[in-house]
């Protein structure tokens, strides 16, 4: 589970922070209990992030199942994924 403000939080970091792997292990250092990935946005095939950022945006996953799948759920999310955006 991951609440608004955590969520927040984390994106907010990222912001500050830039988006890179010391900053992703930084993040996992601190919510060790979750799962964190980098990927570019456009590889993504999910209608709406959770959070949109100026340089990002955030989706949420759910590892439940046997596959991981995104979900809008923060209740069953064990992860997170920060999409980056490229400028057009």
């Amino acid at each position: 589970m991951i609440n608004r403000h955590q969520l927040q939080a984390m994106a907010d970091f990222v912001e500050q922070q830039g988006l890179s792997e010391q900053t992703l292990g930084q993040l996992r250092s601190q919510y060790a209990e979750l799962h964190f990935t980098w990927c570019m946005d456009d590889d993504i095939n999910f209608q709406f992030p959770v959070l949109e950022c100026n340089d990002f945006n955030v989706f949420l996953v759910d590892s439940r199942d046997h596959c991981s799948t995104l979900t809008k759920d923060p209740e069953v999310a064990s992860g997170v994924v920060f999409a980056e955006i490229f400028p057009q």
